[in-house]
């Protein structure tokens, strides 16, 4: 099958798509569009890869423990284990999300945990899938602090929400981001999105959360993904073939999925 572009974080594993997943792929698929499901923490993991394995190509899995779910802490090494999957082409979701008390609280620990993932992807050279949320300043001086152990393609900021002064920084350790449904309406996005160069911009769906524009209120799946990358056109002044192409190619290139395509 040739896709035309790879929804490079989804969770169609997720409980919401327990009635209609084999559906859901299906539209992605007649659509020419791909997926990387993320993993949230161990049981999703290990869904991810199972829904991967069934499929011989266009669905691909991370896996890792976000920093919110610290009850799987003490479960890292299965994390591990489970890396080592030829469909895992990156480690994440892992990040630091400061948003709610509750979490502030417990930043010591999700530092530990995301160093975990550094350390993970160094020894594996698979991509880091960022997560980050209220936490930029801290989690920026984190990868610096490790910079030396990051890979030379480091992975992906999913869902950037962060200022240009920010993209800067992680363009300077050669990230790359990826933006979703987010940048369909909401146009404060539209500066970073302009700042970031085309190479470096990948496209997600979240799904089952955070619907473009024109499905809002509707639960999210990769079959959406067009009006993001519609927008992303638009900011660039880019013909939307143009966009498709470098996008796909960036997709492949940060998660090294040409050996997938031979």
């Amino acid at each position: 099958m040739n896709f035309k572009i790879i929804d490079a974080h989804t969770h169609i594993q997720f409980e919401q798509y327990d009635k209609d997943r084999s559906e859901t792929i299906e539209r992605a698929f007649f659509l020419g569009i791909g997926m990387i499901n993320a993993g949230a923490d161990l049981k999703s993991s290990q869904d991810a890869i199972d829904l991967a394995d069934k499929y011989e190509n266009g669905i691909w899995a991370t896996v890792g423990i976000h920093p919110t779910e610290l009850k799987d802490f003490n479960d890292f090494e299965k994390i591990q284990q489970l890396s080592k999957n030829k469909k895992v082409v990156g480690i994440g979701e892992c990040g630091m999300d400061l948003y709610r008390e509750e979490d502030k609280k417990n930043y010591e620990k999700q530092k530990e945990l995301f160093e975990k993932h550094i350390l993970l992807s160094n020894k594996i050279k698979k991509p880091l899938v960022i997560h980050c949320r209220q936490a930029f300043p801290e989690m920026i001086a984190l990868l610096k602090e490790n910079k030396s152990k990051l890979i030379s393609e480091p992975g992906i900021l999913h869902f950037f929400t962060g200022f240009t002064n920010e993209a800067k920084e992680l363009l300077d350790l050669n990230f790359s981001f990826t933006f979703g449904g987010l940048i369909t309406s909401n146009r404060s996005f539209d500066e970073v999105v302009k700042y970031i160069p085309l190479e470096k911009i990948l496209v997600e769906t979240d799904a089952p959360f955070v619907s473009p524009k024109s499905h809002r209120g509707q639960r999210n799946e990769p079959s959406f993904i067009k009006e993001t990358l519609e927008t992303i056109a638009y900011l660039k002044d880019k013909k939307i073939q143009e966009i498709e192409d470098v996008i796909l190619s960036n997709t492949k290139r940060v998660f090294d999925l040409d050996k997938f395509f031979k």
